[in-house]
């Protein structure tokens, strides 16, 4: 298992995670070499790790049982799909009807993911638009909800730092 672990790992210990499992050097070197390769199957990574097929396999039923993995779609570049804006809209709500709103923001496809917020604004909503036409039409749409009483629309001009979890692994 040291050549699992590398330097970095020998003073590791067991790492309380979701619904309270507990991650494990050997969860960890799958989960760096998962990020390193997406694609590699229970054999591959295996073989990668200097362990058996059932292990590996073992380990990852876990993972995943434990909600360690993302869905995939959010591997997607909406780019791709003929949406290359992305923006960010702070949303302001009466707070009794968060849950309902929320949902009702949920029903446009074009809404990639939402945060509730503490401060000034009550949500974070990650949006892409084919253009600023389309953009100013699902700010709209989100106005027109009952109970939004304001929006603030911020265009991304650019990904600075990209969606990682390698560092956190590493770490």
């Amino acid at each position: 298992m040291h050549a699992i672990l590398g330097t970095a790992g020998a003073n590791l210990h067991n790492m309380p995670g979701p619904r309270g499992f507990e991650t494990d050097a050997i969860d960890l070197a799958l989960l760096r070499a998962l990020a390193e390769d997406p694609r590699g199957t229970y054999v591959a990574l295996a073989e990668r790790l200097g362990l058996s097929r059932n292990t590996v396999q073992a380990h990852m039923a876990q993972l995943e049982a434990a909600g360690a993995f993302l869905p995939f779609d959010r591997s997607i570049n909406p780019e791709t799909l003929g949406y290359p804006l992305s923006a960010f809209i702070t949303v302001s709500v009466r707070q009794k009807e968060l849950a309902r709103i929320a949902e009702r923001i949920a029903e446009i496809p074009e809404v990639l993911q939402a945060h509730g917020l503490s401060g000034s604004s009550d949500l974070m909503v990650q949006v892409v638009s084919r253009d600023a036409h389309d953009l100013f039409r699902i700010d709209g749409e989100i106005l027109a909800i009952e109970g939004v009483e304001r929006t603030e629309t911020s265009l991304s001009m650019g990904e600075l730092i990209p969606f990682r979890i390698t560092p956190l692994l590493t770490r």
